[in-house]
C-alpha cells in the first residue's frame, strides 16, 4: 500500500481530487487530500496575508502530525512550489514527487519570477487588495457544462502573496525522484521547459490544465505507476 498526498493548486480545494482519490483508494492505497489555508472549505480563514509559507506549513504539518512515511507527494500547478518546499523540509518522509502541470523553482524564486509576462500582466489587471479573483474555467481547460458549473460553484479567490513569496530550499528536495506530468505541453506556461531544466522524467497527458477534473481515471493510472 502506498500513501499519496494530493495537493491542489490555486483557487481550488481538496474537492478537485475526489475522483482521482476514489480510483487510488479502490486500488488499495491510502490517500490524503489537504485543503490549503484560506481556500476551498477553509475559505472562512481567507486573508490576503496568507503566503506560500503558510501553505508549505499546511503540508509539512500533515506529514508530521499524521506521521506519514514513503509518501508520493503530488502537487498541481501552484502547488508544485508548495510540495517541493515541503519535501525539502521533510525529505525523509517523501519517497517520490509528482508535479502535475506545476510550477517549480530554485531557492529564492517565486511564481512571479517563473511566470511569463502575459500571465503577470493578467494578474496585475485583476488583483484587488492583494486578492486574485477566481480564474475563468476556460483558463484551466474546463469547458464541459457540468464541470464548468461545479468549478464556478467551488473555486475561491487566491491570495496574491502566495505567488509573490520566494520558495526556500536547502537542496534536499533535489535528491527525491520526481516525475512531471505535462497536461499542456504546447500551452503558454513553461512547464515543459521547467521539467527539462530539472531533468525530470515526464509523462504527457493530452488534456487541459485541470486533469484531475477532466481526466481523473487517466491521471490516477499515471499516479498508480508511481506506487
Amino acid at each position: 500500500m502506498t500513501t499519496y498526498v494530493l495537493v491542489h493548486g490555486a483557487w481550488h480545494g481538496a474537492w478537485c481530487w475526489r475522483d482521482v482519490a476514489e480510483a487510488l483508494r479502490a486500488a488499495g492505497h491510502r490517500v490524503h487530500l489537504p485543503t490549503l489555508t484560506g481556500l476551498g472549505e477553509r475559505v472562512h480563514l481567507y486573508s490576503p496575508e496568507i503566503g506560500l509559507r503558510t501553505h508549505v506549513d499546511d503540508i509539512v504539518n500533515l506529514l508530521r502530525y499524521e506521521d506519514l512515511r514513503d509518501v508520493v507527494l503530488v502537487g498541481h500547478s501552484y502547488a508544485g512550489l508548495v510540495v517541493r518546499e515541503a519535501a525539502d523540509r521533510e525529505p525523509d518522509r517523501v519517497a517520490r514527487l509528482v508535479l502535475l502541470d506545476a510550477w517549480a523553482g530554485r531557492d529564492g524564486e517565486s511564481l512571479h519570477d517563473l511566470a511569463p509576462q502575459r500571465f503577470l500582466d493578467w494578474l496585475d489587471s485583476v488583483t484587488t487588495d492583494g486578492t486574485i479573483p477566481v480564474t475563468p474555467t476556460a483558463m484551466v481547460g474546463v469547458t464541459a457544462p457540468d464541470q464548468v458549473a461545479r468549478l464556478e460553484r467551488l473555486l475561491t479567490p487566491q491570495p496574491r502573496r502566495t505567488f509573490a513569496d520566494p520558495t526556500r530550499l536547502t537542496g534536499a528536495v533535489e535528491a527525491i525522484a520526481c516525475r512531471a506530468v505535462l497536461c499542456t505541453p504546447s500551452g503558454p506556461m513553461p512547464f515543459p521547459r521547467i521539467a527539462e531544466e530539472f531533468g525530470w522524467a515526464t509523462t504527457v497527458l493530452d488534456v487541459g490544465h485541470d486533469a484531475m477534473v477532466t481526466a481523473p481515471e487517466e491521471l490516477a493510472n499515471i499516479l498508480l505507476k508511481e506506487a
